[in-house]
């Protein structure tokens, strides 16, 4: 019978099997990495800066909401009843007895000095509400027409405020449903249009120089020379009263993306001047390869991930520009609705001490902002998935 080994041999041999285990580990870690397209790293890099991943989750169901926002109303947006004018917010519960979600009822009387009307709860009553209930009918994604509305009261003669009601009786959460989509909507747009401007005028001006070059930058030093919100508001004022606010919301994206475009083309333009002598771009060219094929298919995607990144820092100053003009009503106008249109409501002191959930875009503007910009730090630092 053979004698077993000692235990130092034995913890050894162990610590032995542990470390080539680790060694391995790295050693596959190291290959991945070797092999790993230049996106999966950026992904990988991304994935560890965890707030920006959660901003990322946020901006996904806030464009859930903008994909379609009646689903997520609870009722008309464009309904009015002024006889529940500022009917404060009803706060959802989820259990009685149970999974059973409902809202206070809420009750109205007249105060007999001022004759306005005081909205209390009614503990002793509830409004049972349900998922995907019917509702008021809707396009969904403009493709086929349905009622069903994600969340809604069980009982369809009642309605509910989850966040209140206006000085008209609209419900305030479903107006702030639509004024997601037209907002961000005119963010991402703009910001596509100030990229395709950036890009294509930056890239023709760093490629070609010369008399080009010379004119494009000039043009960008005279759009960058004059104020921004004095050219917004100008051009915002010279749009037709009557036009439909369809046309407006185009209006305002091609103003904003034609002021936007400046910055981005520089940055552009500057990393042509260092790109267009390097080997591939030389290569490319002997190859027969046209100019505009080496501009969009060799140099632009060398940094692309900049690209990207700095469109998402620019999307938030998009929105908070969009904001402002229709605060100021210069920009998108009622009926439209958009943050900055909800906020309108907000202007009078006397409505905020009535009402201070007519606030609550304020605060919206701000995690859309603050989302944004977590991402686009998250998707700088990420660009670069060398760097330590």
């Amino acid at each position: 019978m053979s004698a077993s080994p000692p235990p130092v041999v034995a913890q050894q041999t162990v610590d032995d099997w542990h470390d080539a285990r680790h060694d391995r580990g790295a050693a596959t870690a190291e290959d991945r990495i070797a092999v790993a397209s230049n996106w999966k790293l950026v992904w990988w890099r991304f994935r560890r800066h965890h707030l920006a991943l959660f901003s990322a989750a946020l901006l996904f169901c806030m464009y859930l909401v903008v994909l379609c926002p009646d689903f997520f109303s609870t009722q008309d947006p464009e309904r009015t009843d002024a006889r529940q004018a500022f009917i404060p917010v009803q706060m959802l519960h989820f259990f009685d007895h149970g999974w059973n979600p409902w809202v206070p009822a809420i009750i109205g009387k007249r105060d007999p000095v001022t004759l306005a009307m005081e909205w209390t709860t009614d503990p002793q009553r509830k409004v049972h509400v349900g998922f995907f209930v019917r509702g008021a009918p809707y396009w969904f994604l403009g493709l086929f027409q349905t009622d069903i509305h994600l969340l809604g009261a069980v009982d369809p003669g009642q309605r509910i405020f989850l966040l209140g009601s206006d000085r008209l009786g609209r419900d305030q959460w479903s107006r702030i449903m639509r004024g997601t989509q037209t907002s961000m909507t005119v963010g991402l747009v703009a910001v596509a249009l100030s990229v395709i401007f950036g890009i294509v005028l930056g890239g023709i001006s760093g490629y070609f120089g010369g008399i080009i070059d010379l004119v494009i930058q000039r043009l960008i030093e005279l759009l960058q020379s004059v104020p921004t919100i004095p050219i917004w508001l100008a051009l915002s004022a010279a749009l037709p009263r009557d036009w439909s606010p369809v046309q407006v919301f185009f209006a305002i994206t091609v103003i904003l993306s034609l002021v936007g475009w400046t910055t981005l083309a520089r940055e552009v333009r500057g990393r042509f001047l260092a790109l267009r002598e390097e080997d591939f771009v030389l290569a490319a060219r002997l190859a027969g390869c046209s100019r505009m094929r080496i501009i969009l298919r060799h140099m632009v995607p060398t940094f692309l991930s900049h690209i990207i990144a700095t469109s998402s820092l620019a999307i938030p100053v998009m929105i908070i520009n969009e904001t402002s003009l229709s605060f100021l009503g210069l920009g998108i106008r009622p009926p439209a609705i958009s943050w900055g249109v909800l906020l309108q409501e907000a202007q009078n002191i006397q409505t905020l001490a009535l009402a201070p959930w007519l606030l609550i875009p304020g605060v919206i503007v701000i995690v859309a902002v603050l989302a944004f910009n977590l991402v686009g730090d998250g998707l700088r630092d990420a660009s670069d998935p060398y760097s330590h």
